[in-house]
């Protein structure tokens, strides 16, 4: 398997400071090529957000480099992925919880992250950022931790109505701000010629699915330097609609 990848962000029209945070990392292993990207959505209601997502990517970003290699050397197995981000999760969130009381201050972040191997996807979410898989449409592969989102699950609203709704920046679930929490984890085949897509809420709010397939699908992404301005028009699409938040993406086609 091989990867392009790209990451845009920026703080968007209103914020003084992005409080998302990213990162891409690929790397050679025993079982070959291994790519991850990971989105973390500092929470804008709280103080120094930019601080908790920060700290998230750092955890994950050692996880890639000191402990994921010495996996796959022992045998990976999907069971071991899942107790080991289990256990970063939950240490991200006492760590950052601990600072908060510390410094009497409430922060948190979202997180999506994904793993893609020669022939698994891997991905935690906890909040409501989100992974896409699209290849001829747009599938989402994540669920939102949120009111909205747990509303529209029993049926109380519908997807246009929770888009719209006072409440869908609301979350039931944050690292830092939790206890007890409790991450989803979804594991699949990884498949050639698509492309994983991450971002943070204010990336999506203002953008349709249509609009993700005309920019993002396979077929459009030729090269890195495409996806990449790709990436950046839409993120000046947001802007242009008037988008109040940070805007965070990232793509990983696989080919």
């Amino acid at each position: 398997m091989r990867y392009m990848a790209a990451v845009s962000t920026d703080a968007g029209i209103v914020k003084s400071t992005n409080q998302d945070s990213s990162l891409l990392i690929e790397m050679e292993t025993s079982i070959g090529r291994a790519i991850a990207a990971v989105v973390c959505d500092g929470m804008g209601g709280f103080s120094k957000g930019e601080l908790a997502s920060a700290a998230v990517i750092r955890s994950f970003r050692d996880w890639f480099i000191s402990v994921f290699p010495y996996l796959c050397e022992e045998g990976l197995t999907d069971n071991r992925i899942r107790e080991e981000w289990d256990l970063l999760v939950k240490k991200s969130n006492e760590l950052i919880r601990r600072y908060g009381r510390s410094q009497n201050i409430m922060l948190g972040t979202t997180l999506t992250a994904v793993l893609l191997t020669e022939t698994k996807y891997y991905i935690i979410n906890v909040g409501d950022t989100r992974a896409y898989k699209i290849s001829d449409e747009v599938a989402r592969l994540t669920y939102d931790h949120s009111v909205v989102a747990r509303e529209v699950s029993m049926g109380n609203l519908t997807e246009e109505e929770a888009e719209h709704d006072p409440r869908r920046n609301q979350l039931l679930q944050c690292i830092g701000a939790c206890d007890p929490l409790i991450a989803d984890i979804f594991i699949g085949e990884a498949e050639k010629n698509v492309v994983y897509m991450l971002c943070s809420d204010g990336f999506r709010h203002e953008i349709s699915n249509d609009e993700m397939m005309t920019y993002l699908s396979p077929s459009v992404l030729e090269s890195e330097e495409i996806m990449k301005n790709n990436l950046d028009h839409l993120i000046n699409v947001n802007k242009e609609r008037n988008e109040q938040d940070n805007i965070t993406v990232a793509a990983i086609k696989t080919y």
